[in-house]
């Protein structure tokens, strides 16, 4: 009689098959181990290059269209020569420029597609969690223009976060051209947006790390392949074209004294509370702007109007201001100087971003925190013996900032380092972004970047943790004691001995073996029951679905996943040797127990010393 347990394999419609023979290696189905790279890897990695060839050119494109802007809006001038906004000639005039580009953003945004609104990756993080990394393709079109008018006008804004989106709605394009799944889209979006931002500051490697913590939300080698070769493209592209000089050029600094490491701590520390009351700041204007009593399409002119008269009153609050971050670092801006640019800076750049215009944050929260890390730098240089340079201390403000209000910690350290060269600052950035974005975390649980998301309901991965189930092997978490059915059973002999709860019998079902032993089937028992007329009937002769089981040697991952794609709950184990033999049965409450595992391993300490793999004793151990 029954001496074994399982449920059934169920998928849509029954086929023909022949219940007589158990499965064999080469009909067997069962999940097949899940590769690292598969050859699929290099189609995508080939459009990836091709997609950062475009994003890199479009990139271009953009910075002289800003240029272009700017010598119209404040020159007259048809001209793409680079030229700062502040050295204007206006007069008072200078507050109408970015009241006017603001008017054509809202103009844009509200007849051609509210999504320009905003910096960009937000958008980008939103379309790969709720739409499959399908962003409309009027963005390809509409962000870069927008953010030209936004940002030519003197919006004080970067160029990098429009660039980013324009990159990725590139990648999301070719992505929806060709036919790709929805994890492969997002591989070609954050391909694009990682050239995008490499395009602008030379910075790879920290593009790639900016892909993975923001748009990814991984750390795979299917996706970070094609997002590396498309970042090392625009990077080579960016190279011969502009030269290979970092961004930021700074004088060289003396080596750190051990005794500043601490200072650059509390310099963090700072800074990151500073992150918090940075985005809490941005939003508060936001949800003010929400309060007005008039159409959205009219808030970036409202908020244009502080631009105007801050950069009236403080000129270098205007455009991009590169240059400015320039000067911080190299100590050209120092004392109040310094700290009238980063305060202003701030204002008008968090009216300007809560009022919904077109532009990024990157710039600007790089000059605020560069200036702040600057002014902090040169009080704690007072101090007997600290050891610390301002100009260092600039740059781990500059990424402090960042780090703390984007929460990218990685993406923060190694894009300081890519865009001034200055190998002596890891060891003072290292510090200084990991205590930031600690006292970041603890004070805030979103970030700039993904509360307006989470205000909508989505939440936002923020841990990229490897996956548990993945880790455990089918033979460490399955039952070994498994009830069967005979397949000469009768149907009728079986309903009884289940209804009188004996040993065994309280599975929900039970693999179907041949009188040899083979696994022919399972049948649950739902089927048992349903069948009105049982008569002479065998458990044979119920069997309604494909046979479908997992290896020992599969993963939980992949027995889970083949659960699913077979609808159902119970896969009876087999192995290699002999898939035709049943030796055990998983289900879904083991892999509940698998994650009871983890949990303990997280949360609960424990001094004790483990000598078992497995992750609890079978049935009859002692």
């Amino acid at each position: 009689m029954p001496d074994k347990p399982l449920e059934r394999s169920s998928t849509t419609g029954a086929l023909p098959i022949d219940v007589s023979l158990g499965p064999s290696l080469e009909n067997v189905n069962a999940p097949t181990h899940t590769a690292v790279v598969d050859s699929r890897i290099a189609y995508i990695s080939v459009l990836a290059i091709v997609v950062a060839g475009v994003s890199t050119v479009i990139a271009e494109a953009l910075i002289w269209l800003i240029h272009l802007a700017t010598n119209i809006f404040f020159f007259g001038r048809w001209s793409g020569a680079n030229v700062p906004p502040w050295d204007n000639h206006l007069g008072l005039w200078v507050i109408a420029i970015p009241v006017i580009g603001g008017l054509l953003v809202g103009i844009m945004a509200r007849w051609g597609s509210p999504a320009i609104r905003g910096h960009g990756i937000p958008e980008a993080m939103e379309q790969i969690l709720l739409n499959e990394s399908r962003i409309p393709p009027r963005i390809t079109f509409l962000k870069p223009f927008s953010a030209a008018l936004s940002i030519g006008s003197g919006g004080p804004f970067g160029a990098e976060g429009p660039i980013i989106a324009t990159g990725g709605a590139i990648g999301s394009l070719v992505g929806q051209l060709l036919k790709t799944t929805a994890d492969e889209r997002k591989t070609l979006l954050a391909a694009g947006a990682a050239a995008g931002m490499t395009a602008v500051f030379g910075c790879p490697v920290s593009a790639v790390l900016l892909a993975i913590e923001l748009l990814l939300f991984e750390y795979r080698a299917r996706s970070f392949i094609p997002v590396a070769l498309a970042s090392a493209m625009a990077a080579g592209m960016r190279g011969a074209y502009i030269g290979w000089t970092p961004i930021f050029a700074m004088p060289h600094l003396a080596n750190v004294r051990s005794e500043a490491l601490i200072w650059y701590a509390v310099l963090g520390a700072i800074v990151g509370l500073a992150s918090v009351y940075v985005t809490r700041a941005v939003y508060a204007i936001e949800d003010a702007f929400e309060h007005l009593p008039v159409h959205w399409m009219w808030w970036p002119a409202i908020g244009a109007v502080a631009v105007g008269v801050l950069g009236y009153f403080f000129p270098h609050t205007l455009g991009v201001g590169y240059s400015n971050i320039d000067d911080i670092l190299g100590g050209a801006i120092v004392g109040k100087a310094v700290i009238v640019l980063f305060i202003f800076k701030f204002i008008s750049w968090a009216i300007a971003l809560g009022s919904g215009t077109s532009g990024g944050t990157l710039a600007p929260l790089m000059t605020i925190g560069g200036g702040l890390g600057s002014a902090l730098g040169a009080l704690l240089a007072r101090i007997p013996g600290s050891g610390v340079d301002f100009r260092l201390a600039a740059l781990v403000g500059m990424a402090a900032l960042f780090a703390g209000a984007s929460r990218a910690l990685l993406t923060s350290i190694v894009f300081a380092f890519e865009t001034t060269r200055q190998p002596i600052s890891l060891l003072p950035l290292l510090i200084g972004c990991t205590v930031a974005f600690f006292v970041s975390a603890i004070r805030l649980p979103y970030s700039i970047m993904t509360l307006k998301i989470e205000r909508r309901g989505t939440r936002v991965p923020g841990e990229y943790g490897s996956d548990y189930l993945g880790r455990v092997l089918v033979a460490n978490a399955c039952t070994r004691n498994v009830s069967t059915l005979k397949e000469n059973d009768k149907l009728q002999k079986v309903r009884q001995w289940i209804v009188s709860r004996s040993s065994g019998s309280g599975h929900q079902g039970f693999p179907i073996v041949s009188t040899n032993g083979k696994l022919i089937g399972v049948v649950t028992r739902r089927d048992i029951f349903d069948d009105t007329d049982a008569g002479d009937r065998t458990v044979k002769d119920i069997i309604k679905r494909p046979l479908a089981v997992v290896y020992d040697d599969n993963s939980l991952r992949e027995a889970a996943d083949h659960m699913v794609r077979v609808n159902t709950g119970r896969l009876p184990v087999v192995t290699r040797i002999a898939p035709d033999k049943v030796v055990g049965i998983i289900t879904r409450g083991d892999l509940l127990t698998a994650q009871q595992q983890r949990l303990q391993e997280q949360f609960e300490p424990s001094r004790s010393i483990h000598f078992s793999s497995r992750l609890r004793p079978q049935e009859g151990e002692k």
